[in-house]
């Protein structure tokens, strides 16, 4: 029987979410003591935990079918695995940032810079793309106190909140490039394989649609129905019933969660009463 392997991180930022997805997506997983492999129990699917850059090169030479990663990673050291799904979690930014009192205009205040980065190969592109010279030095673990210790005259590093470079007296003064976690696999998938693939695709893509919808139930004045089911269409077409109370209707429907306060700002000049508006758990499109 076909098992498809998926590598994700064992610990750290994107762990626990890619976890949580899998579970969301119907995955039963039994790992409570942590072990570096698990079998889920209701899919052919072996999980194997590992350090987040390992997980590209394991995917490529095909110890493990899939993986979730930080897209900064494949950035960084270009593997032979193909992006096949961006996962919506563990976004941040990789970015420039100079010491706090220091006077910032343009990138051109880093020609002639030490620059310290734990992502050498993304930090040389882009002073390439910018004719810009600066010096390089490739550290791990702590980057952002590099200027502080004399290291560096800035740091190249990911940001999420910001509060890490506040705290060591630094700003953020260039954002070089976005990040988020993706899905990967080897390129030389069977074809059994690839129809797991698809079917563990097609949980996620179901799990994801529901996290940017939202289920809405309202009342609608009858003379309004119209213009209203034109602002909340649905995925195909509105539900909509008879009140008991005469002239009115319930309609429910689904809108996009982006979209939420405008929406409801114009239900409720049309007359629109009782708008509940409940989380979707899972939808199939």
């Amino acid at each position: 029987m076909n098992k498809i392997k998926i590598a994700i991180q064992k610990s750290g930022r994107l762990s626990e979410q890619s976890t949580e997805l899998l579970k969301e997506s119907g995955i039963a997983l039994n790992n409570g003591d942590r072990r570096l492999i698990a079998v889920a129990s209701n899919f052919p699917l072996e999980i194997l935990y590992l350090r987040d850059d390992d997980i590209p090169q394991y995917v490529a030479d095909n110890v493990a079918d899939i993986g979730i990663v930080g897209e900064n990673i494949i950035m960084e050291k270009p593997f032979a695995v193909n992006t096949v799904l961006k996962l919506g979690f563990g976004k941040c930014r990789l970015s420039l940032a100079i010491p706090r009192n220091e006077e910032y205009i343009s990138s051109e205040y880093f020609n002639g810079k030490k620059i310290a980065t734990s992502y050498p190969g993304i930090l040389k592109k882009y002073l390439k793309s910018k004719s810009l010279n600066a010096e390089i030095h490739e550290i791990s673990g702590s980057v952002e106190i590099a200027p502080g210790i004399g290291l560096a005259d800035a740091i190249f590093d990911i940001v999420s909140s910001g509060s890490t470079l506040i705290s060591n007296g630094l700003k953020e003064v260039e954002v070089v490039a976005k990040s988020e976690a993706v899905m990967i696999t080897n390129q030389n998938l069977s074809k059994g394989k690839i129809d797991l693939l698809d079917k563990l695709l097609f949980r996620i893509r179901s799990v994801q649609t529901a996290k940017i919808n939202k289920y809405i139930l309202l009342n609608a004045p009858n003379h309004n129905l119209k213009e209203i089911i034109k602002i909340i269409p649905g995925m195909k077409s509105p539900t909509v019933m008879p009140l008991a109370e005469p002239g009115w209707s319930s309609v429910h429907s689904v809108l996009k969660e982006s979209e939420f306060w405008e929406i409801i700002d114009k239900l409720k000049d049309l007359g629109a009463q009782g708008i509940l508006v409940i989380p979707i758990e899972k939808m199939i499109i």
